[in-house]
């Protein structure tokens, strides 16, 4: 091997084997994790198992499994699957474990959701009752039978129905808790802690939304905030004035991704000093059913109307929109009827257009966006650069 660093040979025995204590630092995270949670009551907390069952297989204590918990959270490590394979492989895991391996199941019903909204406990007291329903066409069947075998089945699937009655009455006392908050959410986990929209279908989870603003020169956290907003349609404007006090600039370009487009939050930046640069999502499906889009209408400002293929042009109706008085409607009454291009353009008798009576506020942000190719570029590598 020459001058490398030598490694020592892997099947060589020791007279006195190392302990696993020597692998991990004193100054290495999962030491503040054991610390952290052995000062917790988790029976206080309403932790269940603390009190080990007087029958039975031994269980893991709460402690240990809200070890792993903890630390695949601050790691990374969302599948239990992958948790069950780290307590078996990761030196930091098996220190902080006392070498415990539990299997993902019992990882995963550890840490189920504990969250609870409308829609969950109405699809819970739903799944109860068709197990209810379940048990009592078995329990009639058994009764038809005469025999001890059973008796005993019937007995148990009592027993059953009976634990099935409770966990009704309890989803209906979460139900009207449920009802009761603000946001309609009840959190057994943490009080404070809310369903977070993830990108994957089912795939939720309950923790915090953490916002930071980023200098897309020198790649520092220049503001952060901690919210239990599930999403970041109304955070705009908040982080918007928080960077460009911490920065000192009396105007900033704000880059951010789509989750962030919301007319209200961008119109209040205008003025501010706040430069919102955000790609706005379309959901229209004129595009895939063969017909014009709102980009084949061109809006004249002066005169305040649009300009269709055709040439015609659309005026501002009368009425407003029938849900905000914000949205006007423009349209041509007579030359639709016999265009020739409707076939392209809708499928109703009228081509109506809907225009928010700030919408200029969004064609400058787009302009600036159009001036600024590799906007959304430069905001990926700004964002992730410190959580990389």
């Amino acid at each position: 091997m020459g001058r490398f660093v030598e490694a020592e040979d892997r099947r060589q025995s020791f007279l006195l084997p190392q302990s696993l204590d020597d692998y991990v630092t004193e100054d290495n995270p999962v030491r503040v994790i054991e610390v952290f949670i052995d000062e917790l009551d988790l029976g206080g907390l309403g932790f269940a198992g603390v009190h080990p069952a007087v029958t039975g297989r031994p269980a893991y204590h709460p402690s240990t499994l809200l070890k792993i918990y903890l630390y695949g959270y601050l790691n990374r490590l969302q599948s239990s699957r992958r948790l069950e394979r780290e307590a078996g492989r990761n030196i930091e895991l098996m220190w902080l474990t006392g070498r415990l391996t539990p299997d993902y199941k019992t990882i995963a019903n550890f840490r189920r959701d504990k969250n609870f909204t409308v829609a969950k406990v109405a699809k819970r007291m739903e799944q109860v009752d068709a197990s209810i329903a379940r048990y009592l066409a078995a329990l009639d069947h058994a009764d038809r039978q005469d025999s001890d075998i059973s008796e005993a089945r019937t007995e148990r699937i009592t027993e059953k129905i009976a634990g099935l009655r409770r966990q009704m009455q309890a989803l209906k006392q979460m139900e009207q808790q449920v009802q009761a908050t603000p946001d309609k959410q009840v959190s057994l986990t943490d009080p404070d802690a809310r369903s977070m929209a993830t990108s994957g279908r089912g795939t939720g989870v309950v923790d915090y939304n953490v916002q930071t603003a980023v200098d897309a020169e020198h790649h520092l956290i220049v503001a952060h905030e901690v919210t239990n907003f599930g999403h970041d349609r109304t955070l705009l404007e908040s982080m918007g004035l928080k960077a460009q006090a911490a920065t000192g600039c009396e105007q900033i370009t704000a880059l951010a991704d789509r989750g962030y487009f919301n007319g209200e939050q961008i119109l209040a930046c205008e003025g501010t000093g706040v430069l919102p640069c955000i790609p706005k999502t379309d959901t229209s499906t004129a595009a895939q059913r063969g017909f014009f889009t709102r980009h084949h209408f061109i809006y004249d400002a002066q005169n305040d109307h649009y300009t269709c293929p055709a040439g015609q042009k659309l005026t501002k109706g009368i009425g407003q929109s029938d849900r905000t008085d914000d949205i006007d409607h423009y349209r041509h009454l007579t030359a639709c009827f016999t265009c020739p291009l409707r076939p392209n353009c809708t499928p109703d008798k009228l081509k109506r257009l809907k225009r928010w009576q700030h919408e200029d506020v969004l064609e400058k942000m787009q302009a600036r966006l159009d001036r600024m190719p590799n906007a959304m570029g430069v905001r990926r590598q700004t964002v992730e650069h410190p959580q990389s």
